[in-house]
């Protein structure tokens, strides 16, 4: 069983950044496939991006070029930058982590999931 955390979530204008990051109880976390989904009101759960555990990286279309993940493996953490935050961004963001499997884009295939994080992007 994986415990993952979120943090750094927050309010923040249209055009500014934030990093979310995703600590992980698992010490071997190196060998996650790790992913990032969001939730905004009235919405469904949306991928937004993943890095495997061989290093891969995906992201959806609306956040390419603007968001990106990495991964800290020494400190089992993981990491979400997201620049030029639009407010479309608002929702509650879910990290997520599947041990040494390919990326799962859909929601239901992913194994574990931290508890979320509220960002807000104000026009």
């Amino acid at each position: 069983q994986v415990h993952l955390v979120e943090s750094g979530g927050g309010l923040v204008q249209a055009g500014g950044s934030l990093r979310l990051s995703c600590g992980a109880s698992e010490r071997t976390f190196n060998q996650y496939s790790v992913g990032w989904f969001r939730q905004a009101p009235g919405k469904e759960r949306e991928f937004v991006c993943a890095l495997s555990w061989v290093g891969t990286t995906y992201y959806s279309d609306s956040v390419k070029g603007r968001f990106t993940i990495s991964r800290d493996p020494a400190n089992n953490t993981a990491f979400l930058q997201m620049n030029d935050l639009k407010p479309d961004d608002t929702a509650v963001y879910y990290c997520t982590a599947n041990h040494r499997t390919v990326v799962a884009t859909a929601a239901r295939l992913n194994a574990y999931w931290g508890q979320g994080t509220q960002v807000t992007v104000s026009s």
